[in-house]
């Protein structure tokens, strides 16, 4: 079976365009600022989350200002640390 998909002429028109500017119509990279506590945590969270496996969301906060110069939310915190995959066993 044949799946169709609708697209714009705007679409078209904008690939079109992409195509002869570039070369190729691959995905631009996202605009904005660098993520750089993203970047920070990937690189120095498992560490930590090692040193201190029984430390709550809030200690990690506090162990990261601390140690990183860097404040961080919960909400970040939370994210990096699934992103890590870290669990406790």
């Amino acid at each position: 079976m044949i799946e169709r998909f609708q697209v714009s002429r705007a679409t078209i028109k904008r690939y079109l365009k992409q195509r002869r500017e570039t070369g190729n119509v691959q995905p631009r990279p996202i605009p904005g600022r660098p993520n750089i506590k993203g970047k920070a945590l990937q690189t120095e969270l498992a560490r930590q989350l090692e040193a201190h496996p029984a430390a709550t969301l809030a200690d990690h906060c506090h162990i990261w200002e601390t140690e990183h110069s860097m404040q961080v939310s919960s909400a970040t915190m939370s994210r990096a640390i699934r992103a890590v995959g870290w669990g406790r066993t």
